[in-house]
C-alpha cells in the first residue's frame, strides 16, 4: 500500500497506493487515491495525528489529547489483547532513556511514555527495522522507488566568482632616466593605450647635459669640415660618445637623431608606452621626482580575462582542465560566455576549505570587466573510468554528517519492513546521488517520509540517525576505496584462483587445490596498484594475508591442513571484497556453515548459489546457507560490523 509514484507514467488523478516508481526522478509525490483511505476513513484524523506525532516524537501522553471515543475503545481493545506483551517506558526527548516501568524522566524530569515492543503494532521496532501496517503505510503516504544504474549520471556545478585581468597579458610601464615628471598624458585609469604612444613627460639633468653635448659635438663636426683628416676624427669621435651617451641613457636612435636636429638642448623627455592595451592603475604623479626604472602605469590586454571560482573541496573530485564552463554575469543577463578551465590551485585554503579555478574568456568585444562578479556552471559527470553508477534520488538520504542513512522497503510473507541502512553516497549529481556502497541494484528506497521513519525509530531507542555513530568514529564504509574498471581487473586473477581453491577442496581434490592455491599466490603478487595513495596502502594490507594464507593452502599436506588455511584465506578475499569491491564479471555468494571450524561457523565465497562446502566436501556438501549476493563492483558489508550494530548473528553484507 506504499505509494510509489512514476511522474512519467502517472495521470493527473495519480496511481493507486500499490503502484510503484521504478523512476528515480520522481519529482512532486502524488498522494493516494481518496478510494485508497476509504477503511480508514471513520479514524483518519486521528490516526493521522498518532503518526505525526509518533514522528516527531510528541508521546503517547498527546496522543490522548487527540483520540476520539470510538477509536479509544478499539485501541483498548487492541492492548487487552496484548496485555501479556512487555511495555517500555522511554522519554519522547532522551529515547535512550528506556525503562521497564512508568514514571519522569532523570534527565529533563517529562513524564516518559509507553513504547510497545509488540511486533503487532502499527510502528514496530526491531532493531534497526520497523514495521508498517497496512493502515499505517497509507497514511504516512511514504513513496519508494528503485536503486538502479545511470550510465550518463550528470549533474550541473554552479560555483561563484569575481573576473579579473589576464596574469599573463599585464605589463608595467617603466621610466627609462631619473628626473622630475612634469606632465602626464594618461592621467585615468582605464584609458586605452597604443604602442609607441607619449604617455608623460619629464626633466631630466643628465638627458639636458648628453644633449648639450651632442649639439656641441655636432656643431664642431660642422666647423671641421675643411680641416685636416686627424682633427674631422677627433670632431666624429666626439659626436659618436654624445649619441654613445643618450643611448646609454636609454634614448631610442630615432630620438637621438632628432634630438641632433634640434638648437637647443630639451628640457622635456618623452616617455612612450611600449605596448598597448588599458591603464588599470596609474602609479605616477606629476612633480614627483622618479628614479631610473620606476614604474608609471600597469597596462593589461584585455581581450582575454580569467574568472577566479572559489571551488569547495567536495566539488574539486568534479572539475578538471579544459573542461568547457558557462559564465553568465548580470550586466549581460541574456548572454552566456563560453571559457575553459585552464588552472585548479593545488593548494586548499585552510580557512575557507575552497580552491581557485582559473577559467579563461575571451572579451575581444569588451563587454566584460574585470571586478565583476561571475556564476560559473560546470557540467559534470561521473569519472571515466569508473563503473556505471547506482544512483538513488537526491530525497532518499538523511545526512548525519559525511554519512548518511536511506530507508531500504524489504518485502516479507506477511508485511513490508522498513530497514535503516547507513550508506556511503559520492558527490551529488543533479537530482541523484550515486551509490558508492550500502545499496544493492534493484532494491527500493524511501524517498517521501523517511524522516518520519527515523523520528519513529528514535522515539523507540533503535539504531536511527540521530543515534548514529558520530563522524569521528570509523564507519562501515570509511574503508572503501574506489577502483577505475582497470584497476579492478588486476584484483580479477585473484578471486578467480580463490575460487578454484574453494571448488577444489569441496571435490576433496587435495593437489588441484594446493596448484589453485599457488595461482593465487602468483596473482598477488603480479597486482601494482600504484595509485592512488590510499589504494596502494590498502593493497598493502591486504596482499600480505592473502599471499600468506594462499602459500599455506599450497604447502598443505593433507586436505585437514589445506582446510584449515582455506578458512583464513576466505576471511582475507572477503576483507579485499569490503575494500575494493567484486572484480568479476559475474556475482558471488558468501556463504556460511555453522558447523566449520569446530561448530563455531565459517565464511566463505562461491560462485553459485547452489551450496558448495569447501570445509567437509563430500561428507556434509550442501551444509550451510548463502547469505548474501555481491554483484560486479559491489562491495561487501563486514560482517562483524553488522552483527555489532545490530544485535543479531552475522549475515555476511551488503554491497551496492
Amino acid at each position: 500500500m506504499t505509494n510509489n509514484v512514476d511522474p512519467e507514467t502517472s495521470d493527473d488523478d495519480g496511481p493507486a497506493p500499490a503502484e510503484r516508481a521504478d523512476s528515480l526522478d520522481a519529482g512532486p509525490e502524488i498522494p493516494p487515491t481518496p478510494g485508497a483511505q476509504a477503511p480508514a476513513e471513520s479514524g483518519g484524523l486521528m490516526r493521522a495525528l498518532v503518526f505525526t506525532a509518533v514522528g516527531f516524537g510528541l508521546g503517547a501522553g498527546a496522543l490522548a489529547l487527540f483520540s476520539p471515543g470510538e477509536e479509544s475503545k478499539d485501541e483498548t481493545h487492541a492492548h487487552g489483547e496484548a496485555s501479556d506483551v512487555a511495555t517500555t517506558w522511554t522519554c519522547s526527548m532522551h529515547p535512550q532513556i528506556q525503562l521497564a516501568e512508568p514514571g519522569q524522566c532523570p534527565i529533563c524530569g517529562m513524564t516518559l511514555i509507553p513504547v510497545s515492543n509488540d511486533a503487532g503494532d502499527d510502528l514496530a521496532l526491531a532493531a534497526d527495522r520497523i514495521v508498517l501496517s497496512e493502515r499505517a503505510r497509507v497514511l504516512s503516504k511514504l513513496t519508494t522507488a528503485k536503486v538502479r544504474r545511470q550510465a550518463h549520471a550528470t549533474a550541473d556545478l554552479r560555483l561563484l566568482g569575481r573576473i579579473e585581468p589576464n596574469e599573463a597579458s599585464l605589463k608595467t610601464v617603466t621610466s627609462w632616466i631619473g628626473g622630475r615628471i612634469d606632465k602626464l598624458r594618461v592621467r585615468e585609469t582605464g584609458k586605452r593605450v597604443r604602442k609607441g604612444q607619449v604617455i608623460a613627460t619629464l626633466y631630466s639633468p643628465e638627458v639636458f647635459a648628453a644633449h648639450q653635448d651632442l649639439l656641441v659635438a655636432k656643431r664642431q663636426v660642422d666647423r671641421m669640415r675643411d680641416s685636416p683628416e686627424t682633427s674631422r676624427w677627433a670632431a666624429d669621435a666626439a659626436l659618436d660618445a654624445a649619441r654613445e651617451r643618450l643611448a646609454l641613457l636609454g634614448v631610442p636612435d630615432a630620438e637621438v637623431t632628432r634630438m641632433e636636429g634640434q638648437k637647443k638642448p630639451t628640457r622635456a623627455v618623452a616617455i612612450r608606452s611600449p605596448f598597448s592595451g588599458t591603464v588599470i592603475e596609474r602609479i605616477a604623479t606629476e612633480g614627483v621626482y622618479i628614479t631610473t626604472g620606476a614604474s608609471l602605469y600597469r597596462i593589461a590586454n584585455l581581450n582575454t580575462l580569467w574568472v577566479q571560482l572559489d571551488a569547495y573541496e567536495s566539488d574539486l573530485a568534479r572539475l578538471s582542465l579544459q573542461q568547457t564552463v558557462q559564465v553568465s554575469v548580470e550586466a549581460v543577463p541574456d548572454e552566456v560566455f563560453e571559457g575553459t578551465v585552464t588552472f585548479i590551485d593545488p593548494i586548499l585554503d585552510a580557512k575557507r576549505r575552497t580552491a581557485r579555478v582559473r577559467v579563461q574568456l575571451d572579451n575581444r568585444d569588451g563587454r566584460l570587466r574585470p571586478g565583476m562578479f561571475a556564476e560559473a556552471t560546470v557540467a559534470t559527470k561521473h569519472p571515466e573510468g569508473s563503473p556505471t553508477p547506482l544512483v538513488v534520488p537526491s530525497t532518499a538520504p538523511l545526512f548525519t554528517g559525511r554519512r548518511a542513512v536511506v530507508y531500504v522497503e524489504v518485502e516479507t510473507e506477511a508485511r513490508l519492513v522498513y530497514e535503516a541502512r547507513i550508506v556511503r553516497l559520492g558527490p551529488r549529481l543533479g537530482k541523484f546521488y550515486p551509490v558508492v556502497a550500502g545499496l544493492s541494484e534493484g532494491e527500493r528506497v524511501v524517498t517521501r517520509g523517511a524522516f518520519a521513519l527515523d523520528a519513529d525509530l528514535q522515539i523507540r531507542g533503535g539504531a536511527s540517525m540521530m543515534t548514529s555513530a558520530d563522524d569521528s568514529e570509523e564507519g562501515i564504509w570509511d574503508r572503501v576505496v574506489e577502483l577505475s574498471d582497470e584497476q579492478r581487473q588486476e584484483l580479477a586473477p585473484v578471486v578467480t584462483a580463490y575460487l578454484a581453491v574453494q571448488v577444489a577442496l569441496a571435490d576433496d581434490d587435495l593437489e588441484r587445490a594446493k596448484t589453485s592455491a599457488e595461482v593465487l599466490s602468483d596473482a598477488v603478487v603480479a597486482v601494482k596498484m600504484t595509485r592512488p595513495t590510499e589504494a596502494r596502502e590498502a593493497w598493502s594490507e591486504s596482499s600480505v594475508a592473502l599471499r600468506g594464507h594462499g602459500q599455506h593452502v599450497s604447502k598443505a599436506q593433507t586436505l585437514e591442513d589445506a582446510r584449515a588455511g582455506f578458512e583464513p584465506l576466505s576471511e582475507a578475499v572477503i576483507g579485499l571484497m569490503g575494500r575494493f569491491g567484486n572484480p568479476l564479471e559475474g556475482a558471488v555468494h558468501l556463504a556460511h556453515c555453522p558447523m566449520a571450524s569446530q561448530n563455531e561457523g565459517a565464511l566463505w565465497l562461491q560462485q553459485g548459489t547452489v551450496l558448495d562446502n569447501p570445509y567437509f566436501g563430500a561428507s556434509m556438501l550442501d551444509c550451510g546457507e548463502i547469505r548474501k549476493e555481491v554483484g560486479p563492483g559491489a562491495y561487501l558489508r563486514p560482517p562483524s560490523a553488522r552483527a555489532a550494530r545490530a544485535g543479531r548473528p552475522a549475515a555476511g553484507g551488503h554491497q551496492h
